[in-house]
């Protein structure tokens, strides 16, 4: 039995988050304002089995394909937003699951540190793969579950405010989500990513 994590549509990927993602996949990769379905399963080792019925059911591109022991996750992208949905409706009729089966989201962290200063910015982006955080700015801390929502929370993030995304971890036990700027900017992003995130439908769990 394969249990539905995390499914979520992005309708159009923002500049920043796809060359984000461009900047981590190993596999094909998307440009903004392509479409977007990002799909996380256990045990991770089927989603082999899914990225196959995925790309064999429509005209999609692989970005990101993570197969760990316990979990799995599939990015796959197009520039049609109907491929898109199409291949992660093909992946949920492989499964036997409907997108009202995932798991709703779960915020562990959500903080603010303001007015970073310097050598902590320097911790940062030595392991950054995204923008740089500079002295002075705001930064925001995300950490869901499951981790598969953290590009979403991004991207919905980019949509909302003039950020910078710094970092965002989608796979694993937990998502993780660092986004910098502007005082203003990053706590209108901030709210925005809280309400989407509990906008998404799906199942409680017991974590």
């Amino acid at each position: 039995m394969v249990d539905l994590r995390t499914y979520v549509f992005l309708d159009s990927l923002q500049l920043q988050m796809a060359s984000y993602l461009s900047t981590v996949s190993r596999g094909y990769l998307p440009v903004g304002g392509q479409a977007c379905c990002i799909i996380e399963i256990a045990p991770g080792i089927e989603i082999n089995k899914l990225t196959d019925v995925a790309l064999k059911a429509t005209n999609v591109t692989p970005g990101m394909q993570i197969v760990e022991r316990a979990y799995g996750m599939l990015e796959v992208h197009s520039d049609s937003q109907g491929d898109t949905r199409m291949a992660g409706e093909a992946v949920l009729n492989a499964i036997e699951q409907t997108e009202d089966k995932r798991l709703k989201p779960r915020i562990l962290t959500s903080q603010l540190i303001k007015n970073v200063e310097d050598h902590h910015a320097q911790l940062i982006n030595r392991t950054r793969f995204g923008n740089m955080i500079l002295r002075g700015d705001t930064l925001f801390i995300l950490e869901v579950e499951p981790a598969g929502y953290a590009y979403y929370a991004a991207n919905e993030a980019e949509k909302a405010a003039r950020i910078n995304i710094v970092e965002v971890i989608g796979f694993g036990k937990f998502g993780r989500v660092y986004i910098a700027g502007e005082e203003a900017e990053i706590l209108e992003a901030k709210n925005i990513v809280e309400k989407r995130l509990s906008e998404i439908s799906g199942r409680e769990s017991n974590y």
